[in-house]
């Protein structure tokens, strides 16, 4: 008779006989659950359960499952990959956000014509059903057996200390290989090192796509080799994939690079350089609504204005302590006056000298100081995105100086008044990420400051009542913080605005004020970017808006539109009455006729257009068009021009 194990499942107690699976415990199929989560351990479906395991099922359509499916999935194209190209050398293929990649060391790059043989191959492979089977491993053993595997020999020396995409092979305390195996005859197909798990078998990948390729560096570094990345798409449903490509045409159709030279906002002049964009006179007014709006919101707030420099002696981010834990991204010093300069990749520290200009009182706490200003970033050349990663970019920054006693309302107060701004410009869904200290030597500071600056990041996070996701290990180098994540108009979220506690920097600057009972004190320093970065928050409202900016933002807010040349005079007076009440307005005089002028200010997504003839003229009116298509006629001026100064306003969409 076989021995009994006890196991808790769906948190019950159950006994069933040693040997049992998970997949067997879960009564999985191997298609709606995938894998098993045993003492909160992702384990494979085919693995025995434990006597104490509490038990609990991984459904596909799940954060984790996702996960799984789409590292299997990333497994069955490197099986493909290498069938097609023997010689090609195997990298690392992990899940990412949305899909997967596998990196591979080949002789030329892939054709989109290659990936439509291996994706044809990998469906070939799904439908044979080859199983995913889990072995351990020695080093010594994983080195022979991928002695023709050279990226791979690297990894093996990284066991139980790799990181980030690197885990999915040996992040582990243990080597495993994943065998494919033939369903009916049990003979290897495939094998790779790989920390799993696994779904149960390759039919258990419901729908996959590759979707392009290009080049990457190994493991990230521009000093390692270059490989071929092969990204693709996995998806527990058809449903849900179709979902997910519909979402990406879409955003194709917003993405803000072409909409930028569309509507004549922005451009990327090559003889800047990477990252480096210009803004024209259109993308000009954007920026400037946005900071004037910004600059009113804090001054009603009460916070106060300074200037810093674009560049200031290394020596200020040594004390900051940036260049030891920043310095990789930021830009290569030079050289003046037999000093070491750089250009600022922050502003932090340069407010800290202005509050310690002067001697300080705690009844000027909290102090709230602000700034637009410029910093640059070495991002690296395989990272710079449009607006939305950039090597020169704006920063709407503020520096809060406060007593402990005030840290827990200030961030309760910062966190309410970054809420209601981004809600200003149009955006309503919000979740919190709270980024913390791990237990890596990449952090700075007494961990007791950390957990003080955590718990009080976490309180004002949690009474804001919005939903709070974790971020282990996430935390700059001097805090924890808080990041606002904003769910766009077609469900995308963006990293915006961010709240970071530091109880270190007040302390490597020797910033003090005086206290109530005349004792000197160390202030806490909170810094708070809302847009993250001018340019950044472009990007995404441009997106957000599919370039169809509300009125307040819009760069030209109404275009007036003459049915003939003869009443072009009537509409200029009507702009000039639009102008004297702060409205940006167009009257297009040019040779073309009436029906192409409309579509005109349609293509550049102009907000309201305002038509005259004969009969608007007799009667004082215009016929008031707007942005969807719809048209009002016999409208008196004087209503236009208030209607369309109300919805300037009011900040609403048209």
């Amino acid at each position: 008779m076989s021995a009994e194990l006890r196991i808790t499942l769906a948190g019950a107690e159950r006994v069933v006989a040693a040997g049992t699976t998970y997949g067997e415990a879960l009564e999985a199929d191997g298609r709606t659950v995938v894998a098993a989560r045993a003492n909160g351990e992702l384990r494979d479906l085919a693995s025995p359960v434990a006597g104490g395991d509490v038990v609990e099922p991984v459904e596909a359509g799940s954060a984790d499952g996702r996960a799984i499916v789409r590292h299997s999935a990333a497994h069955v194209m490197a099986q493909a990959v290498q069938e097609l190209f023997p010689e090609a050398k195997l990298g690392i293929g992990p899940p990412v956000d949305n899909g997967f990649y596998y990196d591979f060391d080949v002789k030329q790059a892939f054709h989109p014509d290659d990936l439509k043989r291996v994706e044809k191959r990998m469906r070939e492979i799904v439908k044979q059903g080859q199983l995913f089977s889990r072995r351990v491993v020695t080093d010594e053993e994983a080195r022979a057996e991928l002695a023709a595997e050279p990226y791979k020999l690297e990894l093996i020396g990284l066991k139980g200390g790799a990181a980030d995409e690197e885990s999915v092979e040996v992040g582990g305390a243990e080597l495993t290989i994943y065998d494919n195996l033939d369903p009916k005859t049990g003979e290897l197909c495939w094998k790779d090192l790989c920390r799993g798990p696994h779904v149960p078998s390759t039919k258990s990948i419901p729908a996959f796509k590759l979707m392009r390729s290009g080049g990457a560096y190994w493991r990230g570094s521009e000093k390692n080799p270059q490989l071929q990345r092969i990204y693709g798409t996995a998806w527990e449903s058809r449903e849900k994939q179709e979902d997910y490509l519909k979402l990406l045409e879409e955003a194709e159709k917003r993405d803000h690079r072409r909409l930028g030279a569309e509507l004549d906002l922005f451009s990327f002049p090559p003889e800047l350089g990477s990252g480096l964009p210009v803004f024209h006179p259109k993308g000009g007014i954007i920026r400037k609504e946005m900071e004037d709006y910004m600059r009113q919101r804090q001054l009603e707030a009460g916070y106060e204005f300074v200037n810093t420099p674009h560049l200031t002696k290394s020596s200020l981010f040594e004390t900051s302590g940036h260049l030891p834990w920043y310095g990789e991204d930021m830009f290569p010093p030079f050289e003046l006056d037999g000093t070491e300069y750089r250009v600022k990749p922050m502003n932090c520290p340069m407010h800290n000298l202005i509050f310690r200009a002067r001697g300080r009182s705690y009844r000027e706490l909290p102090l709230r100081l602000c700034e637009f200003g410029s910093v640059y970033r070495y991002e690296k050349s395989g990272v710079v995105h449009g607006l939305t990663r950039v090597r020169g970019m704006t920063q709407d920054d503020s520096h809060i100086y406060t007593t402990k006693e005030q840290m827990g309302d200030e961030i309760k107060s910062l966190l309410a008044f970054v809420l209601s701004v981004l809600r200003d410009f149009g955006l309503e869904e919000f979740y919190l990420e709270l980024s913390t200290r791990d237990d890596s030597d990449k952090f700075i500071g007494e961990q007791a400051d950390w957990d003080e600056a955590t718990e009080s990041l976490r309180q004002a996070a949690e009474e804001s009542g919005l939903e709070l996701v974790a971020d282990p290990g996430g935390a700059a180098f001097y805090g924890p913080k808080i990041s606002v994540q904003a769910k766009d108009a077609i469900g995308r979220t963006w990293q915006l605005s961010t709240i970071q506690l530091d109880f270190n920097q007040p302390k490597r600057f020797g910033l003090e004020y005086q206290a109530a009972d005349g004792s000197r004190q160390t202030p806490v320093m909170i810094h708070r970017a809302l847009f993250g970065s001018v340019e950044r928050f472009m990007g995404v409202l441009v997106e957000h808006y599919a370039g169809a900016f509300p009125p307040w933002l819009a760069p030209v807010q109404v275009a007036g539109i003459p049915i003939a040349e003869a009443h072009a005079p009537y509409l200029q007076d009507v702009a000039k009455q639009l102008r004297e009440r702060g409205i940006r307005v167009e009257v297009d005089t040019a040779d073309d006729r009436m029906q192409k002028k409309i579509r005109n200010a349609q293509k550049a997504k102009v907000p309201f257009m305002l038509l005259a003839g004969d009969e608007d003229i007799a009667g004082g009116a215009v016929s008031f068009r707007y942005r969807n298509g719809e048209q009002k006629n016999g409208v008196p001026v004087e209503q236009a021009i208030a209607e369309i100064a109300d919805a300037v306003e009011r900040r609403i969409q048209v």
